[in-house]
């Protein structure tokens, strides 16, 4: 049973009380019996209208999702390690990004995600080569 429907019974029991229409009680009656009507026809417009943006919805991520196949290709796949490069994270969001040898060698980039500036310096990594090396 609907809300709708469940106000409507309410009515009907309500009537069928035959209470005196000039009662205090009779008029409280039916001005809750009127208020619980009015919101089931709210509660009934709203469900409608959550109904219709939810097809919206489906339909719009329908069309994101071939807009995406399109542009991307339809491979769900990350070719992002397919590159050379290095794996970075930023210290201040915590953004991965991928980068490749020449925004290392160029030595700084701003995040993408927070605009922080992000410094490489490799120049410690060549002397712990060295130390690796003389330790074998």
């Amino acid at each position: 049973m609907t809300v709708t429907e469940k106000a409507a019974y309410l009515k009907g029991l309500m009537a069928g009380l035959n209470l005196n229409s000039d009662s205090n009680e009779s008029k409280l009656f039916t001005a809750i019996a009127d208020l619980l009507e009015d919101i089931s026809i709210s509660v009934q417009d709203l469900e409608e209208i959550t109904g219709d943006l939810g097809e919206e919805l489906d339909d719009l991520s329908a069309d994101l999702t071939d807009l995406e196949d399109e542009v991307y290709g339809e491979d769900d796949e990350c070719h992002c390690h397919d590159e050379p490069g290095y794996e970075v994270t930023c210290p201040t969001c915590g953004e991965v990004l991928y980068v490749d040898d020449s925004v290392i060698d160029d030595g700084t980039m701003n995040c993408p995600s927070c605009g922080e500036e992000l410094e490489f310096d490799l120049s410690g990594l060549d002397e712990n080569e060295e130390e690796n090396k003389e330790d074998k």
